[in-house]
């Protein structure tokens, strides 16, 4: 992924509080719409772990 261009899901497109996303070279960068200054960059590998774990459920039972 190399796409420098932030992008956000269809389903905020009417609002400002969304999770953004863009790939770096060797990186994903993740940013809120709301305080766009505080980005959070992770490897693709770790995202796709973290992708899996939300999907497959595991994280659920946390509060």
């Amino acid at each position: 992924m190399h796409d420098l261009e932030w992008r956000k899901s269809s389903f905020s497109a009417s609002s400002n509080e969304c999770i953004e996303v863009r790939g770096r070279v060797g990186a994903v960068e993740l940013r809120e719409s709301e305080d766009s200054e505080v980005v959070l960059r992770i490897t693709p590998t770790a995202i796709a772990d973290l992708l899996h774990t939300i999907k497959a459920g595991d994280l659920d039972h946390h509060a």
